[in-house]
């Protein structure tokens, strides 16, 4: 049977070889010269549907007829036709394709062409219908979504990692877990790359693509069915067919592959001969091999290896993937790791692919084909970047999904993401209740027990800082559930020795920490079950073992507050069916403010300030402000410098902030703020409040938030902004929207090393008249020039001005005669200016003998100068050192 032996249908008098090289000639022919020349250059580099190419330097200078001969000697008649359409699709002649297989089929028959033309367009289009779509378990009833425009590239590596390359994987987050993601994704395989050669020049014919549960397999295999239809992939293979082998569960009747072949197909009546006569062009995508329940052990005397002969379905796909039955044809299986070695008994892999997720680019494209408003999207998005927790876990597609799901369930609600789950705690909830939800009443009825055994497991993990459990520890706590572990536990292979051993992890570090935090809260129900380990319930041994190693047990340790949340507890008991008591309050409360009174004593500071931003972290999760109104009472002042603080440390940094009952400073200095503005971080307000952000590379856009907390924070007092070069002028007059609200009570302004030039200068000096407050302004090593400082002695010597200590200029600009003028203007007519910081200025000889005439006014009050000594004759010296006899509370300093 096969096509290759059906030649009696070419015309008499005419070899098969001969009509088809008239037929390749007449083609060739009728194209234009530029379509010619495309079509040789695509015949010696183009994708030749596996075949090779022709080598350049022999058809460079071929005309049709000797590229009509090349293609005869390379491949054949029948195969050279079949190139030439191959080719005539590649470079857009689709009218010449058609035209071609007409001819062809007109001149050969219809048996020794590899499929009807209609057939075969029609089989696409009703897999383009069948597979364009996908159900969103959200949607409405008759609600889909376009698979196009959710689906988004995933990374796919086709190289094993060892135990240790996994475990780093699995416990990596923020941006360790970015650059694993960036390395992985530089050595991504592409779906259309499954079945190319590889560097050795052989085609596999089998590929087995691995991915955990909901790492987006089935997505994957639907989007190969979808742009195989639409002519973007494999166009080596004429016909693509999908076994999804769930389905294939149910059937329990007896198939043959052509039964088979034939349910895939839109007719009851498909050109099977047809199909069947060319094996080497059908390619069956075997998705979810880890479902079938059948055996797979069976001699090979039961195999069977005629396509039309009617077996059990276990038969016959046994036949399929042991190669008995169409040995040419090729397979694309997906399946988890955990069925990896009972394929291995009956498939021989030719190529093993990874799927490991979304990279940090496509979780963000991901975000955006999820939400149809692009605002939307980058609001979600950025919401979900700033928790580098949960934005780590949205590599897994499904994880992904119910993220967004919150998300646009969130922002179509009152308030928006304002009032989305805030905490890591609750999101984490959400995706255990989604999971629970998608499994069936009996399933759900048992998986309480399945939970707390899940706990113990995760617990003891802990204890013992691992992320990988071996088989028998994990049935040793008697989690056996097939269907819903694989949403909770991945399973991953691993050759020791010679043969594979199975271990399995959380799906990753930060939900193994869940359940490891929420064994301390489970209330007892008793039951015949006994733990083969039994971690410790005592939580103050988990928290003295925190302060000796935090970077293992900190998630841990978030995630107890998180937990002690009653709303939190609520949702989750409605969901678990368990009880969860808040018994270890106490005890959390009192770690916390004395693991900060230690490291006080430690540091020997008197004044009690939080000094670990952790501590922000526990009692964000909490969301519970009279908690932490308690927590935070012993403590004046937070001090964390020289930390990155993304979006997320942001929010619970001013969560605290805004709840501390006594915050007097907020010291932030060489801290970066990996976001657009920080967040405001107004609290409450005793007596007076000093914000340092001295150092923080913050831009000018963060002066709007400034200016804001400026506007109603009466208390603060002092606000350090220097050394922030980005702010500039932009920022300057951002700012000065908040110095002259009348609730402005700022007292110190620190402005130095901000790049203020004279229009900056122009805009605080038009406010300063208005903030009588204000006593302190250091605007040093800003390049104000000539202009800033004629703005600025205008408004010194105005009545309404209470500055007393400034300090301005830029490191070697050279002031001159002009601006001390100005300068020795200002000292008598300034009423309140006592002391005047010119640090690097090079004032000149000149400059400062217009200046010393200004202080030698009897109405001068100045009691301080300080000046750089270097550049002044001996003259000048003696000059400022005589003001002394006329000024003697005058203290003039050299730098």
């Amino acid at each position: 049977m096969g096509l290759r032996g059906s030649r009696s249908c070419a015309p008499s008098g005419d070899s098969p070889q001969g009509t088809a090289g008239e037929l390749l000639l007449r083609a060739l022919e009728d194209l234009s010269e530029l379509d010619f020349k495309k079509f040789r250059d695509a015949l010696a580099h183009g994708d030749l549907r596996g075949r090779c190419c022709i080598p350049w330097g022999r058809l460079e200078k071929a005309d049709w007829m000797d590229t009509k001969n090349l293609m005869l000697d390379f491949y054949g008649g029948e195969a050279a036709l079949d190139v030439a359409i191959a080719v005539f699709e590649r470079i857009q002649l689709r009218n010449a394709a058609a035209l071609l297989r007409e001819s062809r089929e007109k001149a050969l028959g219809p048996l020794l062409v590899s499929s009807s033309p209609d057939y075969r367009r029609n089989y696409k289009k009703a897999i383009r219908q069948a597979y364009s779509c996908i159900k969103d378990q959200n949607a409405r009833v008759g609600d889909n979504v376009s698979l196009n425009a959710r689906y988004s590239k995933l990374v796919i590596v086709n190289k094993h990692r060892d135990e240790e390359q996994r475990e780093h994987e699995i416990m990596a987050m923020g941006r360790r877990h970015a650059e694993i993601m960036k390395e992985q994704a530089s050595s991504s395989v592409a779906v259309g790359d499954l079945f190319k050669p590889g560097p050795d020049g052989w085609t596999p014919k089998v590929v087995v693509l691995l991915g955990a549960a909901g790492v987006g397999k089935t997505m994957t295999a639907r989007k190969i069915m979808l742009d195989w239809a639409s002519d973007k992939l494999f166009a080596e293979f004429d016909y693509v067919f999908y076994i999804h082998c769930r389905e294939g569960n149910l059937l329990t009747s007896q198939a043959s592959v052509a039964d088979l072949i034939t349910q895939c197909c839109p007719s009851s009546s498909p050109p099977l001969t047809e199909m069947l006569g060319q094996p080497e062009r059908l390619l069956f995508v075997i998705d979810g091999f880890d479902e079938l329940r059948f055996s797979f052990d069976r001699p090979q005397s039961e195999l069977c290896s005629q396509v039309w002969e009617k077996r059990p379905v276990e038969i016959t796909l046994s036949s399929l993937f042991r190669r008995r039955l169409l040995p040419e044809s090729s397979l694309l299986v997906t399946t988890r790791p955990a069925a990896l070695q009972k394929l291995g008994k009956c498939l021989e892999c030719e190529r093993y692919a990874e799927i490991l997720g979304f990279s940090e680019a496509e979780r963000k494209e991901y975000f955006h084909r999820f939400f149809e408003n692009a605002e939307q999207a980058a609001a979600a998005f950025q919401f979900v970047k700033g928790n580098e927790t949960l934005f780590t876990m949205c590599l897994v597609p499904i994880v992904c999904w119910i993220v967004c799901t919150v998300m646009k369930q969130q922002l179509g609600r009152t308030g928006g993401l304002a009032q989305s789950p805030k905490t890591t705690t609750g999101i984490y909830i959400l995706y255990l209740s989604a999971l629970l939800r998608s499994l069936s009443g009996q399933l759900k009825r048992g998986m309480p027990a399945v939970l707390r055994r899940l706990c113990c497991l995760a617990a003891d993990g802990i204890w013992k800082q691992k992320v990988l459990f071996e088989e028998k520890e994990v049935q040793g706590y008697a989690l056996d559930q097939r269907e819903a572990l694989p949403l909770l536990l991945n399973e991953h292979l691993f050759q020791k020795d010679i043969s594979c051993v199975s271990t399995y992890s959380f799906i990753h570090l930060s939900f193994q920490e869940f359940f490891a935090a929420l064994f301390y809260l489970l209330e007892d129900e008793g039951g015949a079950w006994d733990p083969p380990a039994s971690p410790t319930r005592d939580v103050k041994e988990l928290l003295d073992s925190y302060d000796n190693s935090r970077n293992y047990f900190m998630l841990t340790v978030r995630f107890l507050f998180g937990l002690l949340n009653k709303e939190r507890r609520r949702e989750l008991e409605e969901e678990m069916g368990c009880k969860i008591a808040p018994r270890i309050t106490q005890e959390l409360l009192a770690w916390l403010q004395n693991s900060q009174k230690t490291a006080l004593a430690l540091l020997t500071q008197e004044t009690a300030v939080i000094r670990e931003l952790e501590v922000c972290h526990c009692l964000y999760e909490l969301q519970d402000e009279r908690f932490v109104a308690t927590a935070l009472d012993p403590f004046t002042g937070v001090y964390l410098r020289g930390l990155n603080l993304n979006r997320f440390d942001q929010m619970v940094l001013s969560f605290s902030v805004k709840n501390f009952p006594k915050l007097e400073s907020l010291d932030l200095g060489h801290c970066s703020f990996l976001w657009d503005e920080p967040e405001d971080c107004a609290g409450p307000q005793p007596a007076k409040q000093a914000y340092r952000f001295d150092q923080c590379q913050l831009t000018g856009a963060c002066c709007g938030a400034l200016a804001s907390v400026l506007s109603t924070n009466p208390t603060l007092t002092e606000l350090d902004l220097a050394g922030n070069e980005d702010l500039r002028d932009g920022g300057m007059k951002l700012l000065c929207e908040g110095l002259r609200h009348g609730a402005c009570q700022l007292q110190t302004l620190r402005l130095g090393c901000c790049n203020l030039t004279a229009a900056g200068c122009k805009d605080l000096a038009a406010v300063l008249g208005t903030v009588p407050s204000l006593v302190q302004l250091d605007l040093s090593d800003n390049p104000l020039e000539d202009g800033g400082v004629r703005e600025l002695c205008g408004v010194l010597a105005g009545p309404g001005c209470s500055v007393q200590k400034l300090w301005y200029g830029a490191s070697g600009w050279r002031a001159g005669e002009g601006p001390c003028a100005n300068l020795a203007v200002v000292r008598p007519a300034s009423p309140s200016l006592t002391e005047l910081h010119l640090g690097d200025n090079e004032l000149g000889d000149g400059g400062v003998r217009r200046l010393s005439e200004g202080l030698r006014d009897p109405a001068c009050r100045l009691q301080a100068l300080r000046l750089k000594k270097s550049g002044f004759n001996e003259e000048t010296l003696q000059k400022l050192a005589a003001l002394k006899e006329v000024k003697p509370n005058l203290n003039i300093g050299y730098i």
